[in-house]
This record gives structure tokens, C-alpha cells and sequence, in this order.
């Protein structure tokens, strides 16, 4: 094998290797919040977010210049593929298992700030004194964004 040939493979072992752990540890989130345990996925989200901008920076450096795994055999390559595929897969249930936690979360939210509303009563109005009348200092921010 060449030089040119072991520098790339080497290249593209380490994309694997790097596409690999990605895929594992947004599988590990998945699961967390397909358990309904979001606080287990909090725990390794920031590792999570390490490995995604490495991936990021990995695939764009690859992107513009393809020629740096142009001569890894094609063994090597279609290993790469693989690895793709099977972090697009989990990258879709991710995305699902986040999204079905956040419209779980933002019910949850706007359930409680509808019974707290309705607790409160009528809102605070002026007398006949002109003066206003005592209301319920309690304070609620609903913010429909998640």
C-alpha cells in the first residue's frame, strides 16, 4: 500500500471511528428519552454536542477536498458508508424522541399555567372608589417557545 493509500485509509478509520461514537451516544440519548428520562440524556449532552462539531468539521473538511481518501481501497470507503447510514438512522429517531419530549414538556407547562390562571379569579379591577381593587400577587411567565 502507498503512502497516499494509508493516509487515506487512516483518514477515513478515524471518520468511522468518529461517525461511530457519534451514532452511539445519539442512541444512548434516544433511548434516555424514549424511556421518559430526559434528565439521563442531560447527562452526556454536552459530549454529545463535542462529537457532533468534530463530525461537522471532519465531513466539510472532506467535502471540499475528496481527493484527501481518493486512493483508500474501496473496502474502507464502503465501510464509511455504512457508518452514515446508520447515523442518519438514529439521527431520525433522535429527532423524534426530542420531538415527542418537547410536546410532552410544553403540554405539561401549558396545563399548569391554565390551572393557576383559572385559580387566580377574575382579574383586578377598579372600585368604586377608584381605587384598585386587591388581586392575586402571584406571577406567571408562559413562554410558547421551547
Amino acid at each position: 500500500m502507498t503512502g497516499a493509500a494509508l493516509n487515506a485509509t487512516a483518514r477515513l478509520r478515524q471518520l468511522i471511528d468518529l461517525t461511530e461514537r457519534l451514532t452511539a451516544s445519539l442512541a444512548e440519548e434516544a433511548q434516555a428519552f424514549e424511556a421518559r428520562r430526559p434528565q439521563d440524556a442531560a447527562a452526556i449532552v454536552a459530549g454529545t454536542a463535542e462529537l457532533a462539531n468534530a463530525y461537522r468539521r471532519e465531513s466539510a473538511q472532506l467535502k471540499a477536498n475528496p481527493s484527501m481518501v481518493a486512493a483508500a481501497p474501496a473496502a474502507e470507503r464502503t465501510a464509511l458508508i455504512r457508518a452514515t447510514e446508520a447515523f442518519e438512522a438514529i439521527l431520525t429517531r433522535h429527532a423524534l424522541a426530542v420531538e415527542a419530549a418537547r410536546t410532552v414538556s410544553e403540554g405539561l407547562v401549558r396545563t399548569i399555567a391554565a390551572e393557576v390562571a383559572g385559580q387566580r379569579g377574575a382579574p383586578t379591577a377598579y372600585g368604586a372608589t377608584g381605587r384598585a381593587n386587591a388581586g392575586d400577587g402571584r406571577a406567571v411567565a408562559f413562554n410558547r417557545t421551547a
